[in-house]
């Protein structure tokens, strides 16, 4: 049997810039509760297909950060 233990300590992201992920990846920060499925199709709309769904709940202090406001903002 294998045992795996993982010690993040304070781990901390201050921001992240991304181009983009490829279709056979995903990119995961913090805790993962849950992770929910979509599979898309080149093909007509209805072949969106979205596995099961389950809220990741709000992080700690995520009123706080930049960039989590649930408020729109204006832009000049």
């Amino acid at each position: 049997m294998i045992h795996f233990t993982v010690h993040n300590h304070a781990l901390t992201v201050g921001s992240i810039e991304l181009l983009g992920v490829s279709s056979a990846a995903s990119l995961q920060i913090g805790d993962t509760n849950f992770v929910t499925l979509y599979s898309m199709f080149d093909t007509p709309p209805e072949s969106l297909i979205v596995g099961p769904l389950a809220p990741f709940p709000a992080p700690e202090g995520a009123g706080e950060a930049l960039g989590e406001s649930l408020e729109e903002e204006d832009v000049d």
